[in-house]
């Protein structure tokens, strides 16, 4: 058997125990280090599995997403959240879908502290689906713009999605966050455009709420001082050149931790709890790098790459041609796949093709990170859709199916957005000198 054949089969066979819920980093390990031994003599092979697992979680890059996390969760426990949601709200919740885009915009600044979609989701669900349900919301409508808005939580910077695609292809960290800003502020508006065009359709969907005085306003803003401080630090730090991205996610770790004080939201069972969740997020992610890694060794070894970039580039396939079939896949598998199981299963022989026809790499992460996303609200398996059911168990999956098709048409108009005006993604890494065609 042709190696590229080994690598064929070992792809399609880790593909199917992901599938069957076989944890991935089990699924990616188990096929890695089988398909190494049947290529090369148990000597050699030896030597690769000692060493491998260790080389994958050593990079100091990786340091990042340990201490992203751990931003993540106590800015979480310091109550950010609700501020975040009470302070946009004081400004836009008296207008019809208000309250439902309120929670889409606390959604984004809070996804650009935490980093995490799910975590998103799950901390915005708790804080703003009771309210809205309490004003008479349609549960489709509130229930689908917070499992919308906790999407944005993988794309706005810091996104540890964007930095374990960084790490895996050798790309600039801080150039994929700023290519990452503008989709990110323009999923925001479409999301917050596709609440407006809702209610606007079905005025029942969304009561008009009680106006706000602007002396209630300001109170509300300045409570938001905190989670506006941390993004400035991190972000802005980053873009200014003043931290790298390393250095950006320590201060932010420390920043968290020190609000969280300051708030007097931080005990000991607050910092037990913190650091236990901490750890416990950071070593499911290096167990999966850790698969990852023996898995993509395999898939290198075996030749398929190669192979494929090079039967590819033969068949004369336009690159657009290439990259929408790409991204159709990756829709499709997201229906069924967790976002991180999906990149870094895919990743590297994805990387190969779409760099073999002359796409920017950090262009494409930002594409493939949006395309992604979309998966995590995709019924059947979206796990946004379930993370909302969790938090409200009267909210069945059918009914957050139907409301969170509108959502999912903005993030498609997005992405043909970002394919046709390539610059919505690079001018921002370009202007600060971080990356560019």
């Amino acid at each position: 058997m042709a190696t590229e054949w080994a690598g064929l089969i070992g792809f399609v066979v880790a593909l199917g125990l992901a599938l069957l819920r076989v944890p991935v980093a089990v699924a990616m390990a188990l096929v890695g280090i089988g398909g190494t031994l049947m290529l090369m003599d148990w000597s050699s092979a030896s030597y690769v599995m000692a060493s491998l697992p260790f080389e994958a979680i050593f990079p100091y890059g990786l340091s990042v997403v340990p201490l992203f996390i751990f931003m993540g969760v106590f800015a979480s426990h310091s109550g950010l959240s609700g501020n975040l949601f009470r302070g946009i709200t004081a400004f836009a919740g008296h207008r019809r879908g208000g309250l439902a885009a309120s929670s889409v915009g606390a959604s984004a600044i809070f996804g650009a502290i935490c980093g995490s979609s799910l975590a998103t989701c799950a901390t915005m669900g708790r804080v703003a689906l009771p309210e809205m349900q309490s004003r008479g919301y349609a549960k489709s409508l509130a229930g689908a713009s917070i499992a919308a808005g906790g999407t944005l939580g993988v794309l706005i910077p810091p996104s540890i999605l964007l930095v374990i695609y960084a790490l895996m292809t050798e790309q600039s960290i801080g150039a994929l966050f700023a290519g990452a800003m503008i989709p990110g502020v323009l999923a925001t508006l479409l999301y917050i455009a596709s609440i407006r065009l809702q209610v606007m359709r079905k005025p029942d969907l969304a009561p008009v709420s009680e106006y706000t005085p602007w002396s209630q306003r300001w109170g509300a803003l300045w409570r938001m001082w905190d989670a506006i401080v941390l993004i400035l630090l991190v972000i802005g730090g980053i873009y200014a050149g003043l931290f790298s991205p390393t250095e950006a996610a320590a201060v932010g770790a420390g920043g968290a931790l020190l609000f969280a004080f300051i708030r007097k939201k931080l005990t000991w069972a607050v910092l037990r709890s913190g650091i236990r969740e901490t750890a416990g997020m950071t070593g499911m992610i290096f167990l999966i790098l850790i698969g990852a890694s023996l898995f993509n060794f395999f898939i290198e070894t075996s030749g398929l790459t190669q192979t494929l970039v090079n039967w590819i580039t033969s068949q004369g396939f336009s690159p657009l041609a290439v990259l929408i079939s790409l991204l159709v896949f990756y829709v499709v598998l997201g229906c069924f796949m967790d976002s991180l199981s999906m990149i870094l299963l895919t990743v590297v022989p994805a990387y190969s093709v779409i760099t073999g026809v002359g796409y920017d790499p950090v262009w494409f992460g930002v594409v493939l990170v949006s395309v992604v996303e979309i998966g995590l609200i995709t019924p059947p398996i979206g796990m946004n859709l379930f993370i909302i059911q969790g938090v409200s168990p009267d909210m069945n999956i059918a009914t957050l199916s139907r409301g969170i098709l509108p959502f999912i048409a903005a993030d498609f108009i997005r992405v043909v957005l970002m394919i046709a005006i390539p610059g919505l993604i690079m001018w921002l890494p370009q202007m600060l000198g971080l990356g560019g065609y």
